[in-house]
Formats: structure tokens, sequence, C-alpha cells
């Protein structure tokens, strides 16, 4: 699975980036927490449908969509799948890394293209870890 490409190029006439605080999570925490996560955030530009996560693989990171959709969909024993779920600027995907997960049981694919702000899978739990503010 390729991960989608992290960064943004463009003309110079291209639209600025999005911000981190335009995800509704990243924009409530701390000031004090930002300060030790917003260094480590990477943009990451979303293609329609792009695999973000498949069902039983380890996640490497948490996505922070600022302005694109996520769905997450139910595999079934058939082939067939099914959304469970749609994650856009108010949420994030990757909840399984603060429960103590590697993986997921759903695949998450991009509904509506756009960016997120990804977050490397260490670092979250080291700062979840610290006293469990982050995201929560």
């Amino acid at each position: 699975m390729a991960q989608p490409p992290a960064g943004r190029k463009g003309s110079p006439h291209a639209a600025p980036p999005p911000e981190p605080r335009q995800n509704h999570l990243l924009a409530a925490l701390s000031p004090e927490v930002q300060g030790r996560l917003f260094p480590h955030l990477e943009l990451a530009e979303l293609p329609l449908r792009a695999l973000m996560y498949e069902a039983g693989r380890p996640m490497r990171h948490v996505y922070f969509p600022t302005d694109s959709i996520i769905s997450m969909q139910y595999l079934m024993e058939n082939g067939a799948s099914t959304a469970i779920s749609v994650v856009g600027n108010e949420g994030l995907l990757g909840i399984t890394l603060y429960m103590g997960g590697e993986g997921t049981p759903s695949r998450s694919i991009v509904q509506s293209a756009g960016h997120a702000y990804r977050l490397p899978r260490p670092r979250v739990k080291d700062e979840f870890n610290r006293h469990g503010e982050c995201c929560c």
C-alpha cells in the first residue's frame, strides 16, 4: 500500500497550504500541546480514492483532515464493503493508535480529495502517554 505523498509543491500562484488549525481537534488543543505536536506534523496531499489504511495492516500515521473527507469501510467475507464512518476536518483517522492498537479492522479511502496533516505513530503514542490530553 502506497502512503499518500507528503508535502506540497506548486506554482507561485497556487493557493496557500491548509493550516493545522483547520482541523477542529488540532485547533482545540492547548497552546502547550500544539507547540509539541505542530513541529512534527507533515502536510499530506490526499488524492481521490487514495487508500489510507488497509484492514489488518499496521498504521504508520494518524491523519487530521483539513479539507478532505475519508471513508472508513468494513470489508465483508464475500469481498463487498460498506461505509461505516466518514472523517473530515472535525476529527482524525487512526484512533486505534490511541487505544493501543497497531492496525485497524477497516479500510480507509479518500472520498473527497484534499489535504490532511499526519503525525507519525511513535509521536502519537509518546504524546498520549505523556498525559492523554492529545486529541481526546
